[in-house]
């Protein structure tokens, strides 16, 4: 499979800027061939302040982006982007706005069959998976149905938090979600993404990237801790 994504947890990490953290990153990534990046900034309301701040970064770094709002026609945007960058906010507000405007099985062909790089960060790397059951955020809008992009065949939780053993508060923890999530029969793994780590996926191969380690919550069986390095490739055969 021709695909080529980089799936960050959050954009930015406590005492850095937007996206600071993963930009060298980002530039391996888009590598030279890239000149313009289409930007998608759904998952925020205020779509203008959000681009402007996606496109200072990316210029920055040498890229010029280009934002699917101000697009006449966000099919043919997509149709002739060299590639594409899903930013973070609300997964569901993102992922209705991507079925309203025609953009899901769009996007999934250019990655998937034409080999454009796709970069998604928070709610971006949520809508890259099977679906956005795992997302942390609340349903503020309801998309057509919950099932994603499918870039990859498992779910991801961005933003993966450790239960804190000294706090007080008495809700479900985040491992325990994912422990509920995984009592439904037919549901995948989940990779708990902690926030400065990011999951490289290049054809049939994925690489754990980053500062932090990544959590694995597989059905019915212990969790798995991976250290930045590992090669997590099984999960794109496997998907259990």
């Amino acid at each position: 499979m021709n695909r080529k994504l980089l799936l960050v947890s959050n954009s930015t990490l406590h005492g850095g800027g937007y996206l600071q953290h993963c930009q060298e990153h980002i530039q391996h990534f888009f590598g030279q061939e890239v000149k313009r990046v289409l930007f998608v900034p759904y998952a925020l309301h205020d779509r203008d302040a959000y681009t402007k701040t996606a496109r200072d970064k990316f210029q920055s770094l040498g890229y010029e982006l280009d934002s699917v709002h101000e697009a006449a026609n966000p099919v043919e945007a997509v149709r002739k982007a060299e590639g594409i960058f899903i930013g973070g906010g609300n997964t569901f507000r993102l992922l209705k706005a991507l079925y309203d405007n025609d953009l899901v099985t769009e996007i999934r062909k250019r990655v998937l069959q034409d080999g454009i790089p796709y970069m998604g960060s928070s709610a971006g790397t949520n809508v890259a998976t099977i679906s956005i059951n795992t997302t942390n955020d609340m349903p503020i809008v309801y998309p057509p149905t919950l099932t994603a992009i499918s870039l990859v065949p498992f779910n991801i939780n961005p933003h993966y938090l450790d239960p804190d053993p000294n706090s007080r508060h008495m809700g479900e923890t985040r491992e325990q979600r994912i422990v509920q999530y995984h009592e439904e029969l037919g549901t995948p793994c989940v990779l708990g993404l902690r926030e400065g780590s990011m999951l490289l996926v290049e054809g049939n191969k994925a690489s754990l990237l980053g500062t932090t380690n990544a959590r694995l919550f597989q059905r019915g069986k212990q969790t798995t801790e991976f250290e930045p390095g590992s090669d997590l490739s099984f999960l794109l055969i496997d998907a259990p």
